[in-house]
């Protein structure tokens, strides 16, 4: 009989691992002068690394976890029990992974280095595992419930390139340790006048409908910048920023950043207050500001 019963640390361990596989998928691909980009029928952008990534992390979940769902951007659901269970709604698998192989597929097609891979273990349709990997900024998020939210800046992503030749042979050790991973809390910022605000971009909030709400918003806060992607809300939970507000999202995009906003001491819900990743849209705070900000976009 197969074994489905594992510990958190067990399923974060295998989070991990996938998205070792993810980055050296995503390092190989990134910068490439052949890469092929599809448009999707929805008109965005989808690249062979995608594919590749979320196909070989669909081929390690088969081998150690059979009987787990899978939701994945780019081959929808997928697992050894695999049924429907439509996105959206209260009806979800008791495990089940949800996965984004490149979340930011369009600075990674453009060469911008702002785009990372996103695993997320959700248990009854709530994320308990994060992990956000961006090989390219050289640094690793994650969290799993009760365990606090971790980054790992030691990354790599520069090591690929030749040394010059005036330095071969020169540093052969390194200067300086590579860091341990450092545990992550979100700021004491109470004040919307004292906030730095992410939005994204302006074309979402416009399609939303809520253009006007920014735009009062922005008048309201300290500062607002628009860094997009995981990258905002993994500012967020370092402390860096103290609001995300974003629109026109899949569950896909939001789940694996959940625990890692939640375990840094943030709130995460979608912007009409729902405290999960299938509503469409998601508002994260260092939990001091959620009230306010889910007020000033109240409908």
């Amino acid at each position: 009989m197969s074994r489905t019963a594992f510990t958190l640390d067990e399923d974060l361990g295998l989070a991990l691992r996938l998205a070792d596989a993810a980055d050296a998928l995503s390092r190989e691909r990134f910068l490439a002068q052949d890469l092929v980009v599809e448009a999707k029928p929805d008109r965005t952008p989808v690249t062979d690394a995608d594919k590749a990534i979320e196909r070989a992390i669909i081929d390690l979940l088969g081998a150690e976890r059979p009987e787990d769902f899978m939701l994945g951007e780019e081959f929808g659901e997928q697992a050894g029990t695999v049924s429907e269970h439509p996105m959206g709604t209260g009806d979800h698998p008791h495990r089940q992974w949800i996965i984004d192989p490149i979340d930011g597929t369009a600075n990674f097609l453009r060469g911008v280095p702002v785009w990372a891979t996103l695993i997320a273990l959700a248990i009854n349709g709530d994320p308990v595992i994060g992990v956000v990997s961006a090989p390219a900024l050289g640094k690793r998020w994650w969290a799993a419930a009760e365990n606090g939210a971790w980054v790992d800046e030691s990354g790599d992503a520069l090591s690929s390139l030749p040394l010059p030749d005036s330095l071969n042979g020169i540093l052969s050790e390194p200067i300086v340790a590579k860091p341990e991973p450092r545990r992550m809390k979100v700021s004491a910022v109470s004040n919307l006048a004292d906030a730095s605000l992410s939005y994204n971009n302006l074309q979402q909030w416009d399609q939303a409908g809520y253009l006007d709400e920014l735009v009062a918003l922005s008048r309201r806060v300290w500062r607002t910048r628009a860094y997009g992607d995981m990258w905002s809300y993994m500012m967020l939970a370092e402390g860096v920023l103290d609001a995300v507000a974003e629109f026109d999202l899949k569950p896909y995009d939001m789940a694996a950043l959940i625990p890692i906003v939640r375990e840094a001491g943030g709130r995460f819900s979608s912007v009409d207050g729902h405290n999960d990743c299938w509503h469409g849209s998601a508002l994260a705070t260092n939990g001091h500001l959620h009230n306010d900000l889910l007020e000033a976009l109240r409908r």
